[in-house]
């Protein structure tokens, strides 16, 4: 099985939710960098074992984008969990793989951003423009040689992380195909929830 590298978190309101998230937990994400292009920035709370919470939302500094925000965000009117990503160490294989299982994650897409104190992050990940980049179904993202970017976060620890979906039939064959592990309950729509470990006790984050 793949493993957990990052929760997306996406909002219409960065700088609310970061405050919000800072409130809920007691521990306050730091700056991860801009998206050039897509119009977004982001904000990175560590999770342990080597995931962390991604906070992306409309970067005010960036003119509109040409196409979509990631994520649904240009539809969103509060914050949510829009999906989230496993870690593999080579994405062509994991993608053909999970082809051959009978579900297509997407095409590769090679991506970077660069960090507030000027390193750059290159990675590659499946884009799927379908879905809008949202789901229970997690994307594949692979960081080749670029140092991990959960290394010296603040870490509020994942307690658990499961699922609502009307058919949860429908998503577990999906999820086995790219080598998830994600509880799924029946529910009357599809839905994320994360728990986490703050200084006040359990957070539920969705």
């Amino acid at each position: 099985m793949s493993s957990l590298d990052h929760l997306v978190l996406a909002t219409p309101d960065l700088a609310a939710t970061v405050a919000e998230v800072t409130r809920l937990t007691g521990t306050r994400p730091v700056p991860g960098g801009v998206h050039p292009g897509l119009g977004t920035r982001n904000f990175l709370l560590g999770l342990g074992e080597g995931a962390y919470l991604e906070i992306i939302g409309p970067d005010p500094e960036q003119g509109a984008p040409e196409g979509p925000r990631p994520f649904g965000i240009d539809g969103l009117s509060e914050a949510r969990l829009a999906t989230w990503a496993i870690r593999v160490e080579d994405i062509d294989a994991a993608i053909a793989a999970s082809r051959q299982a009978g579900y297509d994650p997407g095409e590769p897409r090679d991506m970077s951003r660069r960090t507030p104190d000027g390193e750059q992050l290159s990675w590659r990940l499946t884009l799927d423009a379908e879905r809008g980049q949202t789901g229970l179904v997690p994307f594949l993202i692979d960081w080749g040689r670029t140092a991990h970017p959960a290394a010296n976060l603040p870490v509020v620890p994942l307690v658990g992380l499961e699922a609502l979906h009307p058919h949860p039939e429908r998503i577990e064959p999906h999820l086995t195909a790219v080598g998830a592990k994600l509880p799924v309950k029946a529910g009357n729509r599809p839905s994320l929830a994360a728990t986490v470990f703050g200084e006040t006790g359990l957070v539920v984050l969705h």
